[in-house]
Formats: C-alpha cells, sequence, structure tokens
C-alpha cells in the first residue's frame, strides 16, 4: 500500500493589509479590477494589518535604560518568548510571499504537526540515528563533516591546549546537536537534510522547544539550506541585529529563513530612506521582524504617508517615531488613529496638535488600549485633584505617563509628592517629568540625603531638584561630593531591600 503524506491543513483567510502576491496565487479580496480602479483614482493605500499586541496597561515602555527613570527597557524573559505567539500568528496566509525563496509552499498553521507518539499514526517512519544508512551518516555524522559547516578562526590559537580544548568543545556541541536532532527525529520525523540547517541554528541558542514551534507553524522553514539560511541570517547581522536577539527573531517570525535577499535589502533600505539611522536598524528589525512579511511598496510607504498625511507628523520626525516603536509599521494605524484622537479629542479636548505632538513624542500610544489603559490613567489624574485641561497640560508633555503602573507607580509617586515632599498636585503640572523619575533611584534619595545634611527647604519639597544630573544635584543642592551622595544611596537602597526582603519572609512564614 502507497504510503500517503498527510499535508497541514491552510491557515484561514483573513482581512489584511495590501499585499504582493504570490506569483501562483489569485489576489485576494476586491478583484484585480477594482483594485485598479481605486489605484487610478489616487487613493492612497494602507496598512490594515497589525502583528502587535495591544501593551499591557501596566508595562513598561522603551525609553531608557537610566534606572533614574521608571520608562526604561522591559526586557524580554526567555521563558516569555511563546507569548509573542499572537504577533504573527494568523497571518500567514497574508504575508507577501514575492520575497520567499518558495513562494507557492504554503506555511503549516496546524494545531499539532505528525507526531511519534504513542497512539497515533505517522504517515513516514524513520530510523532513528543509531539506526541510520552509513551513507546518511558519512554525509552529515562524522566530526569533519559537521565542523565544515561551521568554519572557525584558528587565529591566535597556536597552542595546543588550545587547540584541545577547541576540538573538545566542537565535539560537544556536536553532541548536543546530534541528540537534539534525534529527538526532534522521533518526535517529528524530521529528515536527515534538516540536520545542517538545524545544527546551524543551534549556534543562537535555539532549543528544542523553538525547533518544534517553528516546525508546528511554519514546516516550510526546514526546507531551506544551511548555506542559504547563514547567508540571510549574516545579512541581518551586518545590518546591525544582535546576535542574541536572533532567536527571538527566529521564533516570532521563523519564515525570516525563507525570504531572499533582496527582500531583507529592500526592506532594510526603506528603513533607512526614512531616516532610522543604521545604528538603529538591527533594533527595529529585533522589535518588528515581521515587517519583512509586508510589502514595502503596498503596505510600508503607504504607512508611512498616512502618518505624513492624515496623522500630521512631520516627515524628518518619522524615522524617530519608528525607532521609538517599530510596530507602528505593522499596526492598523488608521483605526488606532482615529479611535484614539476621537477619544482625546472628546475625553479632554484635546487639540489635534497636541494628540499630534503625544504621537509623536510616543508613538506607543497608539497602541494602549482605550479602556484598559488610557482611561484608567485619566481617571486617577482627575481623582487626585487634576482638570481636563491640566491633564491634557501634563499628557502633551510627557506622554510616557499613559504608560506607567497605577499601583506600583504612580500611586506611590503621588503619595509621597503629598505626604513627605509636602507638595500639592498643581506641581505636577510645572514639573510633570516627576511621574518619569524613579522612586527608589532618584527621587526619594535625593530628597533625604538633602534632610539629613539639613539642607531640605523649608515648605514643599523643590521638585526642580530632582531634574539635573546627580553631579549638578551635588553642586547645586548639596554642596557636596558626587562619592558622599552615591554612598548614601546605596546605603539607602540596601536599607530598603533588606526591609522588603524582611517583610517578604514574614509574610512567607506565616
Amino acid at each position: 500500500m502507497a504510503l500517503q503524506l498527510q499535508l497541514p491543513r491552510p491557515p484561514p483567510l483573513r482581512l489584511a493589509a495590501v499585499r504582493l502576491p504570490s506569483p501562483a496565487a489569485p489576489a485576494r479580496g476586491a478583484s484585480a479590477s477594482a483594485t485598479a480602479l481605486r489605484a487610478r483614482a489616487g487613493g492612497v493605500a494602507f496598512s490594515l494589518q497589525t502583528n502587535v499586541r495591544l501593551l499591557k496597561p501596566n508595562r513598561r515602555v522603551r525609553r531608557s535604560r537610566d534606572p533614574y527613570y521608571d520608562l526604561d527597557e522591559d526586557e524580554d524573559d526567555e521563558d516569555q518568548e511563546f507569548e509573542e505567539e499572537d504577533d504573527d500568528e494568523g497571518y500567514d496566509s497574508d504575508d507577501d510571499m514575492s520575497g520567499l525563496e518558495y513562494p507557492g509552499v504554503l506555511y503549516s498553521n496546524s494545531p499539532r504537526a505528525p507526531s511519534k507518539r504513542p497512539g497515533l499514526q505517522t504517515p513516514l517512519i524513520k530510523e532513528n540515528w543509531e539506526g541510520r544508512q552509513p551513507k546518511t551518516r558519512d554525509k552529515y555524522g562524522s566530526p569533519e563533516k559537521i565542523k565544515s559547516l561551521h568554519p572557525r578562526s584558528k587565529v591566535g590559537r597556536s597552542s595546543p591546549d588550545l587547540m584541545n580544548m577547541d576540538s573538545e568543545v566542537d565535539l560537544k556541541n556536536e553532541s548536543i546537536s546530534r541528540s537534539l536532532f534525534q529527538k526532534l527525529q522521533e518526535e517529528y520525523d524530521f529528515d536527515d537534510k534538516w540536520l545542517p540547517l538545524v545544527d546551524y541554528l543551534c549556534t543562537f541558542g535555539l532549543k528544542e522547544s523553538h525547533f518544534t514551534y517553528i516546525y508546528e507553524r511554519h514546516m516550510a522553514c526546514f526546507q531551506i539550506s544551511q548555506a542559504s539560511a547563514e547567508e540571510r541570517l549574516a545579512f541581518l547581522l551586518n545590518a546591525g541585529v544582535k546576535s542574541k536577539d536572533m532567536k527571538r527573531i527566529l521564533v516570532r517570525q521563523p519564515q525570516i529563513l525563507e525570504y531572499t535577499l533582496s527582500n531583507l535589502k529592500s526592506h532594510v533600505d526603506f528603513l533607512v530612506s526614512i531616516g532610522v539611522p543604521s545604528t538603529r536598524i538591527g533594533q527595529v528589525i529585533s522589535s518588528a521582524p515581521s515587517m519583512f512579511s509586508y510589502s514595502v511598496e503596498q503596505s510600508l510607504k503607504p504607512t508611512v504617508r498616512y502618518l505624513i498625511e492624515e496623522v500630521g507628523i512631520e516627515e524628518s520626525d518619522v524615522g524617530k517615531v519608528v525607532q521609538l516603536s517599530p510596530q507602528i509599521l505593522v499596526q492598523k494605524i488608521d483605526s488606532a488613529w482615529k479611535s484614539r484622537s476621537l477619544f482625546l479629542s472628546k475625553e479632554l479636548g484635546a487639540p489635534k496638535d497636541s494628540i499630534v505632538k503625544m504621537v509623536t513624542k510616543h508613538p506607543q500610544l497608539l497602541h494602549y488600549s482605550i479602556e484598559d489603559g488610557i482611561l484608567p490613567r485619566i481617571n486617577f489624574l482627575r481623582s487626585i485633584g487634576m482638570r481636563n485641561s491640566d491633564i491634557l497640560k501634563v499628557l502633551t508633555s510627557l506622554t510616557q505617563v499613559l504608560s506607567l503602573s497605577l499601583e506600583g507607580n504612580l500611586k506611590p509617586k503621588y503619595l509621597y509628592l503629598v505626604n513627605d515632599l509636602k507638595n500639592n498636585v498643581q506641581a505636577l503640572t510645572k514639573y510633570p517629568m516627576y511621574l518619569s523619575l524613579s522612586l527608589d533611584q532618584r527621587i526619594r534619595p535625593r530628597h533625604r540625603f538633602l534632610v539629613s545634611l539639613k539642607k531640605a527647604p523649608k515648605g514643599p519639597f523643590p521638585l526642580s531638584s530632582f531634574v539635573p544630573t546627580d553631579e549638578c544635584f551635588c553642586q547645586r543642592w548639596a554642596g557636596t561630593s558626587l562619592e558622599k551622595y552615591h554612598t548614601f544611596r546605596q546605603s539607602l537602597l540596601l536599607t530598603g531591600f533588606a526591609e522588603k526582603s524582611g517583610r517578604k519572609t514574614l509574610v512567607s512564614r506565616r
């Protein structure tokens, strides 16, 4: 009986942005003639697709790595990589396939690919590693062949000890890769010819769970040769992508292995053309790798035109906006802008130019949920006595307030403002930056340092003392050395940490 190969179910069709169609696939949505009429009419097409989740209301945004600010980047934990699954999932059928090496291949989006688990039938049965034919072992299994896949530089390694150590590392890596591939074969029927690619991707830290995840979503990626994958990833690394970020990119957007070099280069050239500095290209790619699945001409450029012509962002600011929020390129920009501008104009009476300033300074505003993110923070500012005009002034000056946690950030800072600094809420309209500064790293240490020196001004504590750098603060306000202040702050931080740890210990014992 002939064996039949069970193909994965194609993903469901969805409404999507205007994309470059596959050479082998008919156009989706409206008819070609209707599309042509709209094009001749001069209408601007823009992306209606999004690969980005609404940001969590209490999630800090990418703003600064300075510990004195509460707007520092929220690093993603390695165990949370798969939480980004919704970023791209469900849009595979609408991806621009013009840059794929095999544009006619459909991706697997099935809940579970064929498995060798007990009780499940598999269409093809492969022998395990030990049972492979000698020809296969000679082709991929020998240390010499695996070493040839990843030539390593031996410059400066003339010592026999170093050479032996390098050989031991090679053998260990080979053993790990071989063991992992054997597991993948037993579980998912991985083909022998996929070993070089798997072995190469292991150099970026991909583990068994990553390979199975990629296999279930985009099995066609494994049809790419190791040489082609290495060529494409090398291009991304040269463009500025950090090696440590490559694992996350491959998990979120595995079909990036299939895009041709010309496709990758056209997208990088597009980022340069809108004003993204070459030093930030890698960061933009790492934050929004799904950008490569969108057509530059039919999706990305119209999105930028929409930001300039409809939203009102200055052309010179577009590059900065994309750096602050790369996801804006793959977002439903029209609906996001219209809903949030309408809400702010009705809720606060915000004029368009103020809203444009907010988006330019903090484009993440277009990602935030109105009901769960923006409105609760506006209501909090109202609850502490701010009028709509005051709130509008604060948000225009510091839109990042909308990204701060209510319980863990805004409320503690407000309580410290009125109880310890003896200020009122009106002080925030003059110094809204106070809300962006770290309570533990800057506000409390400076306040208590001046109190300890008996140099704290009488009455309301001046919020302007929190704005300058540590050097300026010590010279102008404390009149002491920078070293003395840093010693005091470190002692204060250690005391606070000990108190928090003690409280946690007492709670756990109960």
